[in-house]
């Protein structure tokens, strides 16, 4: 529906525990401001007295992104999709301000006769674009008998203000041939979230209002503003936990959820990073153990790995990488890039996971080729990721429920032989703690972490080998969850859609039927990896 415009009362702004003030969101490579004016960012949190505040969201369609303009790495999404703009206020506590803008592409149920309640695809991240996503979830099927509608969420790639930290780019490009313990690395990440957020505020940007209260009200409005009378929520990673968001705080409309590598928002995610990790690192110890050949060929393979983490955190490799363009670059290989290597690679699914026992095998005896290739291969790529939103996220409502005393304990607890120092960085995100603590937002409301509990048809898929969302947290979310079904897939790790047919076939089962038990019948095909071996 075009131009649809729709009049709202928020009613949780006038209960006081929502803090909705004005702060400052994050721009990715320059924040493109379309349709928005930018005012004062010291408006106060609306008191507890206030009448509701009443807005207007309204939706329209526009052309969908080129994907021939300069620096944007979009593909072209094809006649099949339409786009548009969700228009809101920046901060629902002050209507009046300034607004943003949530870009939206909608693609077509390949079948004939598609189903009338459409899927809409909230990306992880946070900070990922839903709409650069689109192109590999409708090839993996998930257009098959419903329509998707792909959101890039506040603050993210294609709306707008587009919230990144190029100067944060630019020190994950320099980092590749720095130790992650030295404390000149520290004092120039510190200075990469200073400049970036010295920018974002001298520009205007509200960084408190991209948060997951907001960006769960938006997802909300987006449904009324296009006509869309019912619809099937699908999230991943912490696309899940506003899915389970907007279930809890905005549940009209919402038909069924499906929640792909779950993150509930009761789980304190930061503190569970390493013992996550180290469970998916059993995993992978165990399928080693199983097959002959790869037990043959590293029959030490925990033991290899503990040792050459403690090793390349005392004496770091340097190791020459070749890239792709030709050019070499001097990759610094420590042990907190080992450890992570490890747990993005056992992540991103089979493929890249059946050759970690090897990569640990060769850099225990010398050899940190793989391992530096792989620093390269996920360096976080340049101005895509929507840090605002990521920070505005974890530095409000995820790191003051923990310290980093406790992450380094737990994390020593679940891999008793790692060095306290490369525990004190966290698996991805490694200076998360002097990021926000750079960052500065204030802590959200104790609501914020409320459980979701409802009796809408719940899906949640997980990954055995997923070391960044444990499917051990599903049982934070399924018990107040009274119509939920788990189905877990051995050998996948995270964002289980993208690395086996199966977990689409096991949506579209659920789909159809959200009521009914899934068909299942497909999980017997789907197995760990085949290690390789010399």
């Amino acid at each position: 529906m075009v131009g649809n415009t729709v009049r709202f009362v928020n009613p949780r702004q006038s209960s006081p525990s929502r803090s909705l003030c004005l702060a400052v969101a994050l721009a990715l490579t320059g924040v493109s401001v379309t349709g928005c004016t930018f005012g004062d960012v010291s408006a106060a949190t609306p008191s507890a007295t206030a009448e509701p505040a009443a807005y207007e969201a309204s939706y329209e369609e526009s052309p969908c992104p080129d994907p021939n303009l300069e620096g944007a790495p979009q593909l072209d999404l094809g006649p099949e999709y339409t786009c548009g703009y969700l228009t809101v206020p920046e901060t629902r506590g002050d209507p009046d301000g300034r607004t943003v803008r949530i870009a939206v592409a909608t693609v077509r149920a390949v079948s004939a006769t598609p189903a009338a309640d459409p899927i809409v695809y909230l990306d992880g991240g946070p900070g990922g674009t839903g709409l650069i996503s689109a192109p590999a979830a409708v090839a993996a099927g998930m257009n098959a008998e419903h329509d998707v509608v792909f959101v890039d969420q506040r603050g993210t790639y294609h709306s707008e203000p587009y919230i990144s930290c190029p100067e944060q780019d630019a020190f994950y490009a320099e980092a590749v041939g720095l130790a992650y313990n030295d404390p000149a690395t520290g004092e120039k990440s510190d200075a990469a979230t200073a400049a970036c957020r010295e920018r974002l505020v001298d520009d205007g940007v509200a960084l408190d209002s991209y948060n997951t209260a907001e960006n769960a009200a938006d997802i909300a409005d987006l449904r009324v503003a296009m006509g869309i009378e019912e619809w099937n929520i699908y999230g991943v990673s912490y696309g899940t936990d506003l899915a389970l968001t907007v279930l809890r705080d905005h549940p009209e409309g919402v038909r069924s959820v499906v929640l792909d590598s779950v993150v509930p928002p009761n789980v304190r995610w930061t503190a569970d990073f390493w013992p996550t990790s180290a469970a998916a690192f059993d995993e992978m110890y165990a399928a080693c153990a199983a097959q002959e050949a790869c037990a043959a060929a590293y029959p030490d393979l925990e033991a290899e790995f503990t040792e050459a983490v403690n090793r390349l955190d005392a004496e770091p490799l340097t190791v020459p990488v070749t890239t792709a363009a030709g050019d070499t670059v001097s990759v610094v290989v420590d042990g907190y890039k080992l450890a992570n290597v490890v747990v993005l690679r056992l992540a991103t699914g089979p493929a890249y996971s059946a050759v970690l026992p090897q990569m640990i095998h060769e850099i225990a005896a010398g050899d940190g080729t793989g391992i530096a290739s792989s620093v390269i291969q996920y360096l976080p790529p340049a101005g895509v990721v929507g840090l605002g939103l990521q920070w505005g996220v974890f530095c409000s409502e995820d790191l003051p429920r923990t310290s980093l005393e406790e992450v380094v304990a737990l994390g020593s607890e679940a891999l008793p032989g790692f060095p306290e120092s490369v525990l004190s960085l966290l698996p991805q995100v490694p200076r998360f703690f002097a990021d926000c603590e750079i960052w500065d937002v204030p802590p959200a409301d104790e609501r914020a972490h409320a459980e979701a509990v409802s009796d809408v048809p719940a899906l949640f898929l997980g990954g055995t080998f997923d070391a960044v969302t444990s499917p051990s947290w599903q049982d934070a979310a399924t018990p107040t969850l009274s119509a939920s079904q788990v189905v877990n897939f051995p050998g996948l790790g995270h964002q289980v859609i993208l690395q086996d047919p199966c977990p689409v076939e096991v949506i579209n089962s659920f789909l159809a039927d959200p009521a009914a038990p899934v068909d299942e019948d497909c999980i017997a095909q789907v197995t760990p990896p085949v290690f390789t071996t010399p």
